[in-house]
């Protein structure tokens, strides 16, 4: 009894905010406006928002009389930010889920709070806590971005050797998921679709050799040891398409880079030994497809990874190789930060934008990574959603105080986010 009168006292909560964003009609008042579309900055422009929607942008826009005004005259006034690759958790040994859940709840506040109104989760493990959480949210139970999910990954990373305990390989499967073999595969992307993920995420490398090796052997080359085979790969892209769903793939190099590619996923991931195989670049570019390179744990892991070669190479080193030959080749780069807690925070990821200016890209082309071209890689055909500042879209709006750019660091200082017409911080004008 107390649980069905706390589900009906939390729907009627979420109807009450739902029916106060749809009579409410707010005007921003922005002294710099950034055209996701076209890269440019617009001057003095207002934004009118209708509920959880934007009715009209423009210069000439006139503010309706008992219209709410939130003046950014002086701000830098942006859509939300898109980050498509997300771990709103970790494993974390002998976890309860209630903590697992506080953390799930905390990343995902942390990144609203920073400008991101959508985020992917690209798989926390421990179970479908996710489709929770971005159900949660939906609902209006807590606060939190927009989200897509892959519930559970297809493939478990191996960057270390399973333990050998009976809840290791010893005992079952790893993670207890058994796709050896294409119809496996198939069965393991139907559960995904009962579960109620949007995306299916697979690993085609494993990164160790023994109990010595992680990553790199000592002539500083990738280990990248193919995880799938193509056939697995095409029937998980195939049963994905059929189900709705669509694919993203890590993958670092070699024979599972290549796989992903030539099965047709919908988002490869990192491919940082892409820079030495033109074929393979030029079969991305005939695909039409978009690769997103993943900055925070390459940073992070920066460190590590020189020690292990010597100095010679490390990730982000290869990284930087493959984002600049992507870049030349026109193939968008999706934003996607990989942040997790702890290792890699979440609200801090907004930094990846000084690493695509320094290698190559301008400011504006850099910010677009986060609007339009995040959004063209969402599932369900989001971009006619979020992504830029357009009539019919939802009232995702953030802002800096200065020019991003002029200094693409400013979007690392957020001061103001409205999610769907409902302001979620205003650290920008006075009260």
């Amino acid at each position: 009894m107390f649980r069905r009168a706390a589900c009906v006292a939390v729907a009627g909560i979420a109807a009450i905010a739902t029916l106060t964003a749809q009579e409410q009609t707010i005007a921003i008042r922005a002294g710099r406006l950034f055209d996701a579309k076209a890269g440019t900055m617009l001057h003095n422009h207002v934004v009118l928002i209708r509920g959880e929607r934007i009715v009209d942008v423009g210069a000439s826009v006139t503010v309706p009389a008992g219209a709410r005004v939130i003046d950014l005259s002086n701000a830098t006034v942006l859509p939300g930010m898109i980050d498509a690759h997300v771990h709103v958790a970790l494993n974390v040994p002998n976890e309860s889920f209630e903590h697992h859940t506080f953390v799930m709840i905390q990343s995902a506040q942390r990144d609203l709070d920073a400008g991101f109104t959508t985020i992917v989760d690209m798989d926390s493990r421990g179970g479908f806590g996710t489709v929770e959480l971005r159900n949660a949210i939906n609902s209006g139970l807590v606060r939190g971005p927009r989200m897509q999910v892959a519930g559970q990954s297809l493939n478990p990373r191996a960057s270390v050797q399973t333990p050998n305990t009976t809840t290791g390989l010893f005992g079952g499967f790893t993670e207890n998921k058994n796709i050896n073999g294409p119809w496996l595969a198939r069965a393991a992307v139907r559960e995904l679709k009962l579960h109620g993920a949007d995306w299916a995420k697979i690993y085609t490398t494993q990164d160790f050799v023994g109990d010595e090796l992680r990553e790199f052997r000592p002539d500083g080359s990738l280990v990248a040891i193919p995880s799938l085979t193509l056939e697995e790969v095409q029937a998980i892209v195939d049963e994905s398409h059929r189900m709705g769903l669509k694919v993203a793939c890590h993958t670092y190099g070699g024979e599972g880079m290549r796989a992903c590619v030539e099965a047709g996923v919908d988002l490869p991931m990192h491919l940082l030994e892409l820079y030495k195989d033109d074929a393979l670049l030029k079969e991305i570019v005939r695909k039409k497809l978009p690769v997103m390179m993943t900055l925070d744990d390459l940073i992070g892991l920066d460190e590590s990874d020189r020690r292990l070669t010597g100095g010679k190479t490390s990730r982000l080193g290869m990284g930087e190789l493959t984002f600049r030959k992507l870049l030349a080749a026109g193939v968008p780069s999706p934003f996607g930060s990989g942040a997790v807690p702890e290792r890699y925070p979440h609200g801090k990821q907004a930094n990846q934008f000084a690493y695509f200016v320094k290698w190559g890209m301008t400011p504006a082309q850099a910010l677009q990574t986060a609007f339009l071209t995040a959004a063209n890689v969402l599932n369900y055909g989001w971009s006619d959603r979020v992504g830029s500042l357009e009539k019919g879209k939802y009232a995702d709006v953030i802002a800096v105080s200065g020019d991003p750019l002029s200094d693409v660091t400013e979007m690392e200082r957020v001061k103001f986010v409205m999610k769907g017409g409902q302001v979620v911080r205003n650290d920008a004008t006075k009260p």
